[in-house]
Parts: structure tokens; sequence; C-alpha cells
């Protein structure tokens, strides 16, 4: 009678029931392996999805060593990236960060066209392996990782015309001074709070400022000092300038977010080894040069520099 009377609270009884519950999992998981025909490996995955976070767990660099190449994400723009039309090859300070990279690590450096734009999906993605020169933003930090190590400085600056004299940003605050700056940038927010009483002139772009600054509407344009090197060459006019007290800013380079960490860690490594160096200043200057500029006429990236320039 006991027998028949099966008792919740019986011991025997509930791994009796278990063993049971057990075998009809696993005749259920042998007939979805034989009616679907997969692997095993298949299956199982099918049976326990991995979760989201393992799938990303990959070393990235040690599958940059097995695919014997690096890939640099390329968003065009100078002094960063820009592709030469009649070579084909890339060159830029990030460019040759990366060339400097793949050299440590024995690999070849691949270029993959991006945009800035969509250069954060693009390393989520797994597009490319790491984007040079991206400023760690907090947007851009909830979803790509970034080394805590700076890649190089810059600097808020001035294209002055001739004849201007701005050793200090006061001696630009002048309702007589205009100056140029590109709408809703970061040049445009720091003077609105800094200079209250100069002259504000706002442009959608940067060549529409040049143009202004070319034709006399403005006294001076207001951008970071790497772009004002390059729009000095273009415009051929006027002294970049960088007034007292310097306003800088670093940046780095954006890298997937995997659970494995040594990727981010080696390129921050790396990045400030380039830095500490002046390896990194020797690339910048050697595409100034490349772009017929004077590295002599431009602030360089390393700040322990600027007090010399």
């Amino acid at each position: 009678m006991l027998r028949n009377n099966k008792s919740a609270d019986n011991p025997w009884e509930k791994g009796v029931q278990n063993m049971d519950e057990v075998k009809i999992q696993r005749r259920r998981a042998l007939g979805a392996i034989m009616l679907t025909g997969a692997g095993a490996g298949a299956s199982l995955v099918a049976v326990t999805p991995a979760p989201a976070a393992a799938q990303q767990s990959a070393d990235t660099l040690q599958q940059v060593r097995n695919r014997g190449e690096l890939r640099i994400g390329t968003p065009p723009g100078e002094p960063w990236f820009f592709k030469d039309q009649r070579s084909g090859e890339w060159k830029g300070i990030g460019w040759g960060a990366g060339v400097a990279l793949a050299e440590e690590l024995g690999v070849k450096p691949v270029a993959v066209e991006t945009t800035w734009g969509t250069a954060v999906a693009g390393l989520q993605a797994g597009q490319f392996d790491v984007l040079f020169a991206m400023d760690a933003t907090p947007q851009r930090a909830l979803a790509v990782d970034f080394p805590v190590q700076p890649m190089f400085y810059y600097a808020l600056g001035v294209l002055a015309r001739d004849g201007l004299a701005a050793k200090s940003w006061s001696d630009l605050d002048k309702p007589d001074v205009r100056i140029g700056v590109v709408l809703g940038t970061s040049p445009d927010r720091e003077l609105t709070v800094r200079l209250t009483n100069a002259k504000l002139e706002r442009f959608p772009n940067i060549d529409e400022v040049g143009a202004a600054f070319v034709s006399g509407r403005v006294d001076a344009v207001s951008l970071f000092h790497p772009a004002l090197v390059m729009l000095r060459s273009r415009v051929k006019r006027g002294t970049v300038l960088l007034p007292d007290p310097v306003r800088a800013a670093s940046t780095s380079a954006g890298v997937r977010r995997d659970v494995d960490k040594s990727w981010r860690d080696w390129v921050g490594i790396a990045i400030q080894s380039l830095y500490e160096s002046g390896r990194i200043q020797k690339i910048y200057e050697e595409f100034l040069a490349f772009r017929g500029i004077d590295p002599k006429e431009a602030p360089a990236l390393v700040r322990e520099q600027w007090s010399r320039t």
C-alpha cells in the first residue's frame, strides 16, 4: 500500500521522478538532432544558445595575429586619413599609427574604408580592428572601448590674418575682431562662453569659413590646430596661433568592446609608446611635408613642445 501511495515528501520517489524527467529530456534532444540532420555543434547551439556576452569574448589580439592583418578603419579627413588618388596609398596620422602598430605585431596593415558617422557601428560589427584619432566621447564609450592612454594632444587655436596679434584669448576678445567658426562645433561652444566681446560669425562648414577668411569677412578662424594647419595650406595666408591659456584635448583609438581586454590594453600601451618616443610627431611631420607644408610652421601634437612653437 505504501508503494501505491506516492508521497511528495518521499525523497526516493522524487529521485525516481527526476530520473524519468531526465530520460524524457534526453529522448527529446536526440529526436531533435535526428530530425534536423545537423551536426552536433549546430544542435547544441539550438538547444542551449550562448549568452550574448560570451559571443563577443573573442580575443581580438589573437585574431589579428592569426589573420596576419591589422584592419584599420580609414574615414577620409586630413590630417588623420588621406588617400592619395594617384597611388591609392593611405597617409596621415591615423594611418601612420596603424602601420607602426602593425610593424610591432609583425602583421600587414589593411585599410578598411569607413566614415566618421558609421565608424562606431563598424567597430561593433567587427569590420575593422581599430580606428585611430577617435575621441573618447561619453556617447561613443557606451558602445565601444577606448584605451586610457592618449594618442596625442590638440589645442583650440586660430588662423589669424596678417597683423592681428593674438598672444592670448583676451587679445581677440574685442568688439572689432570677427572670428569665424563652424556652427555647432566645440570651438563655437567654447568661444561663445570665452569671448563675450568679439563678434562670432558662424558658418555651416570649414570650406565656407575658409572662404570668409580669404575674402576678409572675418579676421580669424577658430578650429583645433591640426585642422587649422590644413586650412592654412589651402588658403595660403594667415598664421596659426595657440593663444594663452591653451585649451588642450587628447584623442585616442576606438576598439570593439570585447570581454577580453587584451587588445584594448595593448593598443593603449602601443600608442603611449608612439607619443613618448616622438614617433607620432614624426608621422605628423612626414604627412605635412607630403602635403607641401613646412612642419616648423605647425604647432606640434606633443603638448610639451607647445611652449617652443
